[in-house]
C-alpha cells in the first residue's frame, strides 16, 4: 500500500480509500466491522462516509453508517486513521426530497454547518473530523448524470464565501481538520480556492468525484483545475456501480444492489454503456485480470488520483478489490483501453 499527500494538508491517505456506503442497509454492524478489521490489516487507513449514508438513503436508516464506524473507532487508535465524511445539500432532485436530514433544512449555511458537523462527531464517536466535504454543491448544478448545465434552473444559493466563513470556524474550534468537495465542477471549485486564499479561509484539498472507465470527463477539464490549485482527486464510482465487474452484463444476481435497489443506477442508463462495460471485460480476460483488478488499476494509474475508493458487501468482494494493488497495467493493455474509450467515450458522464 501506498501513501499519498492530499493536496496540500498533512493528512498521508492510502492510495485505496474503504468505502462504505453500504453499512446500515446490506452490511450488518458484525459485518461492516469484520470490513474495517480486514481493510485496516491491509494498510489501508482512509475511510469515507457521509451524514446521509447508507445509500440509497432513507429515513428509517439514515445515520447508520457513521454510527457502525464510530462503534468500530471507539475501540481504535483514533490517531492512526484519517476519517472523511460528508454534510448533505439542498436536494436538486425533486423526486427525491431529502426531508428527514434536519428537517429538510439542508442549505449549506452556518446553522446546518454546525447541525451537520455536531451530528456527525456523535454517531462516530470522535472529537475530530479529518476531511469533512460537501456532498455536493448549495448551488444547481447538473448531478449523477444528469444533462448538461443549463442557467434556467439556477436557484438562490449560499454563496460560498459564507460557507466557507463556517467551515474557518469549525476548524478553528478542532472540530474538523480539513476541507474538500464532491460532485463539484472546474467553476466551482476555481471558485473555493480562489476565495480561500482572497480571504485567508481554509482551501479545499481534495474533490470526490465519479471516475472510472465509462466516466472519464474529470480528466478534460478539473484534472488541470486540480493540478494548479493543487487538489487531490478521491475517486468514487470505480466499478461504475459494480457494473464493471461484468456481472450485470447477462443477469442481475440476486442480493446485488441492483436486485435491492433497482433504479437506483439510472445514471448507467445510456446508449453505449452496456457495449463499453463488455468491451473492457474482454480486455481483462485477455490479459488474464479479472474486470474488478482492470477497472481499479485503471483508476489508480491516472496521476490526478490522490485515493481510489473501493467498496463492498462481503469480503470477498473486498478481497478482491484490493487485490488491484498488485496490477500495474502495461503499456498495451493502457493502449486497448485507450481503443474502447475511443469507440465509446464517457457514455456515463
Amino acid at each position: 500500500m501506498q501513501y499519498k499527500q492530499l493536496g496540500d494538508s498533512d493528512l498521508l491517505v492510502s492510495e485505496l480509500c474503504l468505502g462504505t456506503m453500504n453499512y446500515g442497509d446490506q452490511n450488518t454492524l458484525e459485518e461492516a466491522e469484520k470490513q474495517l478489521d480486514y481493510a485496516v490489516d491491509q494498510g489501508i487507513n482512509f475511510i469515507d462516509t457521509a451524514e446521509m449514508y447508507p445509500a440509497p438513503t432513507r429515513a428509517e436508516t439514515q445515520g447508520k453508517t457513521e454510527e457502525y464506524i464510530g462503534h468500530w473507532l471507539s475501540k481504535q487508535r483514533r490517531d492512526q486513521f484519517i476519517i472523511g465524511t460528508k454534510v448533505s445539500g439542498p436536494s436538486g432532485d425533486q423526486t427525491l426530497p431529502i426531508t428527514w436530514i434536519r428537517d429538510g433544512k439542508s442549505r449549506i449555511d452556518r446553522q446546518n454547518i454546525q447541525e451537520a458537523v455536531e451530528g456527525s462527531l456523535r454517531r462516530l464517536q470522535t472529537d475530530y473530523i479529518d476531511l469533512y466535504q460537501i456532498h455536493w454543491p448549495d448551488r444547481y448544478v447538473p448531478l449523477f448524470g444528469a444533462p448538461d448545465y443549463d442557467p434556467r434552473y439556477q436557484r438562490e444559493t449560499v454563496p460560498i464565501l459564507e460557507q466557507l466563513e463556517a467551515f474557518a470556524d469549525l476548524v478553528k474550534a478542532g472540530k474538523i481538520r480539513y476541507l474538500g468537495v464532491s460532485n463539484e465542477t472546474p467553476w466551482g471549485l476555481c471558485e473555493f480556492c480562489h476565495l480561500a486564499k482572497q480571504f485567508g479561509l481554509p482551501k479545499i484539498v481534495s474533490i470526490q468525484n465519479a471516475f472510472n472507465l465509462t466516466n472519464r470527463v474529470f480528466q478534460i477539464h478539473l484534472a488541470e483545475a486540480c493540478h494548479f490549485h493543487n487538489v487531490g482527486l478521491i475517486a468514487y464510482s470505480t466499478l461504475a456501480f459494480g457494473h464493471l465487474s461484468g456481472k450485470y452484463l447477462s443477469q442481475t444476481p440476486a442480493g446485488s444492489r441492483l436486485d435491492l435497489f433497482p433504479g437506483f443506477d439510472r445514471r448507467y442508463h445510456k446508449p453505449y454503456f452496456q457495449e463499453a462495460v463488455k468491451a473492457y471485460v474482454e480486455i481483462a480476460h485477455q490479459y488474464g485480470l479479472t474486470p474488478v483488478q482492470l477497472a481499479l488499476a485503471f483508476v489508480r494509474s491516472r496521476w490526478f488520483v490522490a485515493s481510489t475508493i473501493i467498496g463492498a458487501s462481503t469480503i470477498e468482494q473486498l478481497k478482491e478489490n484490493l487485490s488491484c494493488l498488485d496490477i500495474e497495467l502495461s503499456p498495451e493493455i493502457l493502449a486497448e483501453i485507450d481503443k474502447v474509450h475511443a469507440r465509446y467515450p464517457n457514455p456515463t458522464p
